[in-house]
């Protein structure tokens, strides 16, 4: 008999007169997506919101609204949950409302309709975002081959596949008993809500049936440095993001590339922003991003200037990036870097909410539930020689995924010819991306 109950994470404190509830789905986020239905986990959690109880959309909006409260969904690749925060004199109501959206939605086609409606509108405005149409572009080409390329938002073609039908089998491989995990912040009785966490999890199926974390294969990159061109008319600003495969949260030196990553484009004093910002004006920004997940994550840089700056750009970037891979950090930039992890630190543990969010975080990710408090100690404790090994360990200064979105017939050949040892050039039409 199956004897796994779910998980609560706790950080309570009256000070302020609300509660914080998220509620993660074990088994839940875009990268578990059945093939050609991608977008359904994330038109799912909407659908629970809208339809708690067998309510109407309009009825759920009204009563969250007189509730003092507010619901929503997040999906990620590895991480599916539904997110709320009412006033401490409304937490009973809004626990039963939230156990509705959860265990009893109502599978109406005509709302998914809506839904799917609104959400192909998203994607149409996704088009005329070309921050967002980089990432989207380079997470598919990144990750193909692998589930993680599967985008929360869907595609066209997969939004339009998506029965009710699909929706209630959804739901019911999601929701299993002992596969949910509560995180409660702020105002409330613990023992309150443990009941109301006990209570909605026997109310799920499962009873004798067991289930699991999903697991994911290592990413299997394209060797060598790819140039992927989402061709949009007439840009006179481009978007770079060029990336390669970096950190898993479980490696050994992932605190110390941290740091590396810090140096390099983590702050407004790092070396991509001295070097394309402040010395020349290029772009007015440029910066890394050291993401964790479930499976091994990319070490990406972006930035995004004039049309007729792209190609030096796009080159002094790779140089900064080979420097970095070829001779390391100097003492006096481990120095700044410690420091300012160190102070920045307080701002992501100044409200339970934060608190139990990474507490939340680090149980989905299969992580120590103290994992981020030990990271900071960890970043604090390493070395410029720690630092210089991660960096030659883990990152590669050759297999280099470059996306740009800009305009291929004005800047196209200038970018190939300013990349030094491109292996493969290749170019996508704006629209084919979505």
């Amino acid at each position: 008999m199956n004897t796994q109950v779910s998980t609560r994470l706790w950080a309570l404190d009256d000070a302020l007169p609300l509660l914080h509830a998220s509620v993660a789905l074990g088994a839940g986020g875009s990268a578990t997506d059945p093939e050609g239905r991608e977008g359904m986990t994330r038109l799912l959690l909407r659908l629970m919101r809208r339809t708690a109880g067998g309510r109407t959309a309009q009825v759920s909006d009204e009563l969250l609204d007189g509730l003092g409260s507010s619901l929503s969904g997040e999906v990620g690749r590895s991480v599916a949950a539904l997110h709320g925060t009412v006033i401490a004199r409304n937490i009973s109501p809004f626990l039963a409302f939230l156990a509705d959206a959860l265990a009893r939605p109502a599978f109406d086609a005509e709302e998914l309709g809506r839904l799917r409606a609104e959400a192909l509108a998203e994607l149409d405005e996704l088009l005329d975002d070309d921050g967002a149409l980089v990432r989207r572009a380079f997470e598919q080409r990144f990750y193909r081959g692998h589930s993680g390329s599967r985008p929360g938002s869907g595609t066209r073609t997969s939004l339009g596949a998506i029965t009710i039908e699909d929706m209630r089998r959804h739901h019911e491989r999601l929701l299993r008993r002992g596969s949910l995990t509560f995180a409660f912040a702020g105002s409330g009785a613990e023992a309150d809500l443990d009941r109301f966490a006990s209570d909605l999890d026997t109310s799920l199926p499962g009873q004798g049936e067991g289930w699991s974390r999903p697991a994911f294969p290592e990413l299997s990159p394209a060797k060598g440095r790819v140039l992927h061109f989402v061709d949009k008319p007439e840009r006179t600003q481009t978007q770079i993001m060029i990336g390669c495969l970096a950190a898993h949260p479980r490696d050994d030196d992932h605190a110390a590339l941290h740091v590396a990553h810090t140096i390099f484009g983590g702050t407004f004093g790092a070396r991509l922003s001295q070097e394309v910002r402040a010395k020349r004006g290029w772009s007015y920004g440029a910066y890394s991003a050291l993401p964790i997940d479930r499976f091994r994550q990319p070490m990406t840089l972006w930035t995004f200037p004039k049309a007729e700056d792209a190609a030096p750009c796009i080159r002094l970037v790779l140089d900064l990036f080979e420097a970095l891979v070829d001779r390391g950090v100097s003492q006096r930039e481990v120095t700044l870097a410690k420091k300012y992890l160190k102070n920045s630190h307080v701002f992501s543990i100044d409200t339970p909410a934060k608190r139990v969010s990474l507490a939340l975080d680090a149980e989905m990710l299969g992580l120590p539930r103290n994992h981020h408090e030990e990271f900071l100690e960890r970043m604090l404790a390493v070395d410029k020689p720690a630092v210089d090994a991660a960096v030659r360990r883990r990152l590669s200064a050759e297999n280099l995924l470059i996306t740009v979105v800009g305009t291929h017939k004005d800047i196209g050949s200038g970018l190939e010819q300013a990349i030094p040892r491109l292996t493969t050039s290749e170019v996508v039409a704006f629209d084919q991306v979505i």
